[in-house]
């Protein structure tokens, strides 16, 4: 009976000191606030950060603005698109240039390092919406163009010329984009059909070998990113998550949000190390420690 009891208690403890790991394990994916509830509106969109570490969104206090978020998680307005113009994705360039999406007004905004000026670097009225960006390593710019209604989606890039170029159309809703560390794989979900596919990225910027690189089966997809290991940050809107995928279509790991609604992803912090998400249910930054720094951080 002597025997039993000790294995009893030896297996209580084997198993209670796997579910503590397991417990420990899942606080240390588990994000956290970065900025106040509502500091944004629940429109807040395209996460990106400076070379100087302050990080960026749109639609902060109210629709139209770019805000910034210094590292104490401390916001303000950093400036007010023209007009009717309302942001959706931000990137910066390797010269810390700002490219901003204006989803009314088909532009692609330019706010050049240093200023506070939007000027409209390039224009197509035929776009449903540009909705996100990314930038190639050579400085060519992507851009995802969703029609929520029909529920279809187009590629567009921004050639040598600032000409806003059609790449496929007949898509699902085209919606996160983003490109390998280097600058030869192209990834876009769909985020009603929750597919992500792959292109290859040719020297004229063109694209080829469409791939289908993973498929949900349920909640949608919206932002994507990824780190210098080429693995890519997907936020899984209406979960509250944000899926990590290696470049060989496994999913390492999954990280739990607080909020049900993340909207977009960046890297920033310390060496880059740490990914800030937009939550548009909350209108806020969460953030959670990313495996490796993020492959376009400055």
């Amino acid at each position: 009976m002597k025997y039993f009891r000790n294995a009893f208690y030896s297996l209580n403890f084997v198993l209670s000191t796997a579910l503590l790991f397991t417990s420990c394990k899942a606080q240390q994916i588990q994000s956290k606030d970065f900025t106040k509830e509502f500091s944004f509106t629940k429109g807040i969109e395209g996460p990106a950060v400076d070379s100087e570490g302050n990080l960026y969104a749109v639609n902060f206090m109210e629709e139209g603005t770019i805000g910034i978020v210094n590292r104490q998680g401390e916001g303000d307005v950093f400036l007010k698109l023209p007009g009717k113009s309302i942001g959706n994705g931000i990137r910066f360039d390797r010269e810390g240039n700002m490219y901003i999406a204006d989803y009314v007004g088909h532009n692609i905004f330019l706010v050049k390092k240093g200023a506070k000026i939007p000027e409209v670097y390039a224009h197509n009225q035929n776009m449903s919406q540009p909705n996100d960006l990314a930038i190639a390593p050579n400085g060519q710019i992507y851009l995802s163009d969703p029609n929520w209604k029909e529920g279809t989606g187009r590629i567009w890039r921004v050639n040598s010329a600032r000409e806003i170029v059609l790449l496929e159309e007949n898509m699902g809703t085209a919606n996160g984009i983003e490109v390998s560390p280097d600058g030869t794989k192209l990834y876009v979900n769909e985020s009603l059909q929750r597919q992500v596919w792959q292109y290859d990225i040719n020297s004229d910027g063109s694209l080829s070998n469409k791939s289908s690189f993973i498929t949900f089966a349920d909640f949608g997809m919206d932002g994507m990113r990824c780190d210098n290991k080429g693995n890519l940050y997907i936020t899984r809107y209406d979960k509250g998550t944000v899926v990590i995928v290696s470049p060989d279509k496994k999913i390492i790991k999954e990280v739990q949000l607080k909020g049900k609604k993340p909207s977009n992803i960046t890297f920033g912090g310390k060496k880059g190390k740490t990914c800030y998400v937009t939550m548009a249910d909350r209108g806020c930054f969460e953030s959670f420690k990313a495996l490796y720094p993020g492959a376009h951080f400055q």
